[in-house]
């Protein structure tokens, strides 16, 4: 009971931090995600040892579930967060990141790991698939806040809003390929990967989000204009929509991810108007208070003693990872990809494709089926580095896109700026 209500406390007291001195966060170097992390490692095994996660039973398995419930909440902040018919309106750029972006992405970086670390082709594979996914969680850390709204284009933000959103949960088809190779035959494993993987956990995944955020949204829309919601279960329909739909995913064996975003985007299509952004603030709100326990917790957990055992591998991972799982496959695909087609906003979208919470889940989920270690100590070190590189660097070069930019756009009459306000308004 100790390390609960000191936990407990910790918590409150890093929350309570963190929201009084938003602003200043986000306009520094330092990100959310930096800062819960941190604090992780100063009262962990680490540092004071005020909590020791391993006294709790399998810490493993909680982190496991913790990133899980941590990206459910997160996404469907992003569901709610983007304007309501984006994801059909850009399908093609958000399809080309998807079918062709994140499987390179994963073989880059298998690659990388292959020649890196002392590993095998199906560890480096397996280390490939728990990274390849953008995390929407440290993604919402970058595209969020004062400095990116006033300097980031919608395109670049919504665009990868959507894509770590999507391929969160579209990565378990490539985590599932060392899994299921690891763990039965090679038949099996192909029949299992069409069929089940692809047509129940997926396919069935997008069938029952559907369904659950048209039920949701209509049933919520149909209460209000009958006055039988009042203001607190209105505000908690939503995080009741992301634990319904996790919990009956997973139920029911199928991706609980893709089940939770894609009830977010059609209950999104359902509710319009101030509906929308109230539950829009409820649940960033809601997603504040969930993303940075589990940074906490995974600061508590840091394998630092496993990582010093790679040596100069762990670096060299580290280095080509952060600056090429993502960079080359971004320019290559740049002319498919309408939205960033820019030489510039290609640079910004290549560099920001943080590693983070979806890998830790991910990692630790291939190392509980597999019992491959150096996947779950590979992907939490490339998401402890990519938290601070990306945290970093996330508002300097937010600024100077915002300057160069502003230097690059022609000057605008005042008539011509009214028009265009208001077809964007539109």
């Amino acid at each position: 009971m100790t390390d609960l209500n000191l936990s407990l406390a910790l918590v409150g007291a890093c929350v309570i931090g963190v929201a009084m001195f938003s602003g200043p966060i986000n306009r520094s170097w330092v990100s959310l995600p930096m800062v819960a992390l941190a604090m992780g490692v100063v009262v962990g095994p680490i540092g004071f040892v005020w909590l020791d996660p391993y006294r709790w039973g399998d810490p493993y398995l909680i982190l496991e579930e913790a990133a899980r419930l941590t990206l459910a909440i997160s996404l469907m902040g992003i569901a709610l967060r983007l304007p309501r018919r984006y994801i059909f309106e850009h399908w093609k750029s958000i399809f080309i990141l998807l079918a062709v972006g994140m499987p390179l992405f994963c073989l880059v970086s298998a690659i990388l790991a292959f020649g890196s670390l002392e590993v095998g082709l199906l560890a480096a594979v397996a280390i490939g698939a728990a990274v390849c996914a953008t995390d929407p969680v440290v993604a919402s850390s970058i595209v969020t806040g004062s400095v990116a709204q006033k300097n980031l284009p919608e395109r670049f933000r919504h665009t990868l809003s959507a894509e770590s959103a999507l391929n969160d949960g579209l990565a378990l088809p490539l985590v599932m390929v060392p899994v299921l190779l690891a763990t039965t035959s090679v038949t099996s494993a192909v029949n299992q990967w069409l069929w089940k993987v692809w047509l129940w956990e997926v396919g069935g995944a997008v069938v029952l989000g559907i369904a659950l955020g048209v039920a949701v949204g209509r049933l919520l829309c149909f209460a209000e204009r009958r006055d039988y919601i009042d203001q607190p279960s209105f505000m908690s329909v939503t995080l009741a929509l992301t634990l319904l739909a996790l919990g009956l995913g997973k139920f029911l064996k199928m991706d609980g991810l893709v089940v939770v975003f894609i009830a977010g985007i059609a209950f999104d299509q359902e509710v319009k108007g101030s509906d929308r952004s109230v539950e829009a603030r409820i649940q960033e709100a809601v997603n504040l208070l969930f993303t940075l326990p589990v940074f906490m917790l995974f600061g508590l957990m840091l394998p630092v003693g496993d990582w010093r055992a790679l040596g100069w591998g762990g670096i060299a991972l580290i280095i080509t990872v952060l600056l090429f799982r993502r960079m080359p496959v971004i320019l290559l695909l740049r002319p498919l990809i309408s939205d960033w087609r820019d030489l510039p906003i290609a640079g910004l979208a290549g560099w920001f494709g943080p590693i983070g919470i979806s890998a830790v889940y991910y990692g630790l989920y291939i190392y509980r089926e597999t019992g491959m270690e150096i996947v779950w100590v590979a992907a939490s070190l490339l998401v402890t580095a990519s938290i601070i590189v990306h945290g970093v660097t996330a508002s300097p070069l937010g600024r100077a896109y915002g300057r160069f930019a502003e230097r690059s756009s022609p000057p605008v009459s005042a008539g011509s700026e009214r028009s265009t306000g208001a077809r964007s308004q539109g």
